[in-house]
């Protein structure tokens, strides 16, 4: 996990303040034509304006993307991925489940699915993209982290029902636009579950409906190896 290439995404515990991410997303409007997410905060009782693009969610982030770094792979290598890495559910399924992943793989899911995720819940099952992404960090491959967030930013403004996606995030670019912005650590924080002890303990368990899954699968890719390669580079589709 000191070596995966989106580490800060993953790991970095930011303070989150309710008022902050509450603002942001009330006032939030999208542009669709220049592709830029408008929105203003508060600061010292007056409004400023933050304005949030793909590469600045790239720059923030520190993603290792481009802008036309790849967002989709085929089917084929993401779900021969999921069985090298010793899935033990129906590989037919649209969507997987961490629980059929032994214990080591199960853990690079969770971490992806509880930092990368646009949902404010469901957890347990992996989306397409979310697929996509552990194949990116096990097979050290590209993909563009910036282009999936920013999308689901701008999606949840267009929706009726608006949520407070990517709360860490939000307050990571504000924080970045305005630097001395107020802070109330006393009153206005807004508490996240980060990984623990605790909650490294739960994971490691499996629910009776849910029992440990048989296959033992090895480490491969860049998982195993901090020198692996892309054996496939150009086999992608946007």
């Amino acid at each position: 996990m000191k070596r995966v290439p989106i580490q800060k995404a993953l790991t970095d515990q930011h303070l989150v303040y309710r008022s902050h991410v509450k603002r942001f997303w009330k006032h939030a409007t999208y542009d669709k034509a220049n592709k830029v997410i408008n929105s203003v905060v508060k600061q010292y009782e007056e409004k400023k304006p933050i304005v949030v693009t793909e590469a600045l969610v790239r720059e923030v982030l520190d993603f290792p993307d481009v802008a036309d770094t790849p967002t989709r792979f085929p089917e084929r290598m993401v779900k021969g991925c999921m069985l090298r890495m010793g899935y033990d559910g129906a590989l037919n399924n649209a969507n997987y489940l961490k629980s059929k992943f032994q214990k080591p793989y199960k853990f690079i899911v969770h971490s992806v699915l509880m930092a990368l995720s646009h949902c404010k819940g469901g957890y347990d099952t992996m989306r397409d993209y979310q697929m996509n992404m552990v194949t990116t960090l096990v097979l050290n491959k590209k993909y563009n982290f910036s282009h999936i967030v920013f999308h689901y930013m701008a999606e949840n403004i267009t929706t009726k029902s608006r949520t407070w996606i990517y709360p860490r995030f939000v307050q990571m670019l504000i924080d970045h636009a305005y630097h001395d912005i107020e802070r109330d650590v006393k009153h206005d924080l807004l508490v996240l579950s980060h990984m623990s002890n605790d909650s490294l303990k739960q994971l490691a368990r499996y629910h009776p409906n849910h029992p440990k899954p048989k296959k033992v699968a090895a480490f491969f890719g860049f998982i195993k190896d901090k020198n692996y390669v892309d054996p496939d580079p150009v086999n992608h589709q946007n």
